[in-house]
């Protein structure tokens, strides 16, 4: 006998999430949990988080890092989401929610061999139904390579590959970051 998956409304995902030991990505009524990352992960996602605080300080920006929610509505396929992004910038006065965001304008994932996929697709094409969303960042973890998505003058979004010797322009927050500041004490054999 099969039996239907269960579906959760939002505020009670919202609500658990707040008690939950673990985090939870939503998408229409169901949630997927979501597994720890490596060193190498979270030294990267940190490096990112912490040069933009630093330059986004006084500015009226808030960034954000692993636990802050990002809700998609009407996005590709589905009608809710929440994902949580590794590291997320959002300068909009009105994106006042306590516990998730809805107007970001750069978004950073960290890819794992697990949800690489999942980041270069699904969440991609999902994010970029954001209005405010300018700047889409993939980083890999295993080599000092960065992938940046922003939409061209006619709204096509396009990829750039930056690696190890470049400078990383964020247009959506007005920052440039040398690609090996990103990789900083995180050992990569081409870093060496």
């Amino acid at each position: 006998m099969n039996t239907a998956p269960a579906f959760l409304s939002i505020p009670d995902y919202l609500q658990g999430e707040q008690h939950s030991s673990i985090r939870h990505e939503y998408l229409n009524g169901e949630i997927f949990a979501m597994t720890g990352g490596s060193e190498e992960h979270n030294r990267i996602a940190g490096n990112l988080y912490a040069a933009l605080l630093s330059h986004l300080r006084g500015s009226g920006c808030k960034t954000f890092i692993a636990d802050m929610k990002v809700q998609i509505q009407n996005a590709v396929n589905r009608s809710d989401i929440f994902y949580y992004p590794d590291v997320m910038v959002t300068c909009d006065p009105q994106d006042q929610q306590r516990y998730y965001k809805t107007r970001p304008c750069l978004i950073v994932e960290v890819l794992s061999p697990s949800t690489e996929t999942l980041d270069r697709r699904e969440k991609r094409l999902n994010y970029q139904t954001l209005p405010s969303l300018q700047d889409y960042l993939l980083v890999r973890q295993d080599r000092a390579e960065v992938e940046l998505y922003h939409p061209d003058d006619s709204g096509f979004w396009q990829p750039q590959r930056f690696t190890a010797g470049d400078i990383l322009p964020l247009k959506s927050v007005k920052f440039e970051m040398a690609v090996s500041e990103i990789y900083d004490e995180v050992v990569l054999e081409d870093l060496s």
